[in-house]
């Protein structure tokens, strides 16, 4: 990955250069070129000023007068300098290898001048060997003309001028690459530490390793990354303890109904012949084990199904799910000789899950008339404060202490025995109906607890919605 994204960002840095100093060498190109040919035109009317004045003596007064001037040109300009008479004969170079009296009117750019036309431009030079970048200016006296001031320089200088430019340019494109390179090196190791660590870290955990975390570190996007990895290995690890615990409960739990169903079998089997009756009996027995077995498995499902569940959250009307819940068990109520009171008055909303919602107070309602005594009430209740929204099952029965009140919501949990009007211990159920409740809340936006009643005796089983 780092190399990719180095790669990409090196690319596009590169493409950006090339389309900004490709250009910028071109036109740096033809400004040096013009800004030589003018600086040649400049100096080209500045000499013909000064030779206007003598150029009209003869030859020799005037070939020693130009020499002098043009002594003084070469100390502050490398260009090559050349002055003609009207007839195009030279009067006097700056170039050693120049004779007095040569004959420069065969050049085109002088013969130019000498009709009294400006000349300027590049042509090939015979007597350098390459291209030559000329001005030619007239001298008049008048409309006439008396000479022609010639400025030269040998195109491969300008060349070499504009090269230099070309290679500072270049330099400066190189040294931003390589910055460039330099920054998206470190910012593609900004990134992609973060990244590496986390695979690493998945590695890990998929070897067996469900301590392992990551730190959150580098940009807010892998800082987010990281820390919502943390929380899915850490909701990994707890999923698999609880159901590490669930397997060993579950065996545990089952391995009674089981063993008794199996004793309950063998000694039916053994009377059978010699007595039917004690046979049969033990056969009945055998089914209401069978029967506590299919219970036992039924809850065990329902604590699987609710395992890690996300539900989904909306909108719920309290008093109208009160008021449903109170019709769904007000009949198994009556048959119990107790009165099941929705207390709910006020339309109150909240944001829950209502299927979580009902599956709780239905918990809650069917243990409260499970160990309430007959004659007694159950009622229903909401309260509001700043935080939360709070809905109480409130029964008249025998209560939990605290620490059984600590434990209520443990799997397999079972208070003391309950005892019926004929004086027999009845049975206390799977253990299973809370904590199937508490893993509904935890995936809903919901908190249980259970208090002792303000009118003793009796439980408070409450649940606590938090408000957004």
């Amino acid at each position: 990955m780092k190399l990719r994204f180095l790669g990409v960002v090196v690319g596009v840095i590169a493409l950006v250069l090339v389309a900004h100093d490709v250009p910028l060498a071109s036109y740096i190109s033809r400004t040096e070129r013009d800004r030589l040919i003018t600086t040649l035109e400049r100096d080209a009317y500045v000499l013909s000023g000064k030779v206007n004045s003598f150029i009209a003596k003869n030859d020799v007064l005037a070939r020693a007068e130009a020499s002098t001037v043009l002594d003084e040109f070469a100390t502050t300009n490398d260009a090559t300098a050349v002055i003609t008479n009207r007839n195009g004969y030279l009067l006097a170079s700056t170039s050693p290898t120049d004779i007095a009296g040569e004959d420069y009117a065969t050049r085109p750019e002088v013969a130019t001048a000498l009709l009294g036309s400006f000349a300027s431009g590049v042509r090939a030079s015979n007597t350098i060997g390459e291209s030559l970048i000329y001005v030619a200016v007239p001298i008049f006296s008048g409309e006439q003309v008396l000479g022609v001031v010639r400025l030269t320089y040998p195109k491969s200088t300008i060349d070499a001028r504009v090269a230099e430019r070309v290679r500072s340019l270049a330099l400066a494109a190189a040294v931003s690459l390589a910055i460039a390179v330099f920054a998206a090196f470190m910012l593609a190791s900004l990134i992609s530490r973060p990244i590496t660590v986390l695979r690493k870290a998945t590695d890990k955990i998929a070897a067996g390793d469900l301590s392992t975390e990551v730190s959150e570190q580098g940009p807010i996007e892998t800082k987010q990354l990281a820390r919502s990895f943390n929380s899915m290995a850490t909701r990994v690890r707890n999923m698999l303890e609880r159901q590490r615990s669930f397997s060993g409960d579950a065996a545990h739990q089952m391995r009674t109904p089981l063993t008794a169903l199996r004793l309950r079998l063998e000694q039916a089997s053994n009377t059978i012949v010699d007595s039917p009756d004690l046979a049969r009996d033990h056969i009945d027995a055998a089914l209401n084990e069978t029967d506590r077995l299919s219970n036992l498995t039924e809850q065990l499902l329902r604590l699987a199904r609710t395992e890690g569940a996300v539900l989904k959250i909306e909108d719920v009307d309290l008093r109208k799910v009160c008021q449903e819940i109170c019709d769904e068990w007000s009949f198994l109520a009556e048959e119990n000789a107790i009165e099941l009171s929705n207390c709910v008055r006020e339309q109150i909303s909240c944001r829950t899950s209502p299927l979580a919602l009902r599956e709780i107070l239905g918990n809650y309602i069917d243990n409260a008339i499970e160990h309430s005594p007959r004659d007694t009430k159950i009622e229903i209740h909401v309260a509001q404060d700043a935080e939360f929204l709070t809905i109480t099952v409130r029964d008249q029965g025998p209560g939990l202490s605290a620490e059984q009140r600590a434990h209520a919501f443990d799997r397999f949990w079972r208070g003391s025995p309950s005892v019926d009007s004929n004086g027999s211990r009845e049975n206390q159920g799977s253990g299973l109906g809370l904590a199937v409740a508490a893993q509904l809340a935890t995936a809903s936006n919901m908190t249980l607890e259970l208090e002792a009643s303000p009118f003793a005796p009796g439980l408070d089983a409450k649940v606590k919605i938090k408000l957004s």
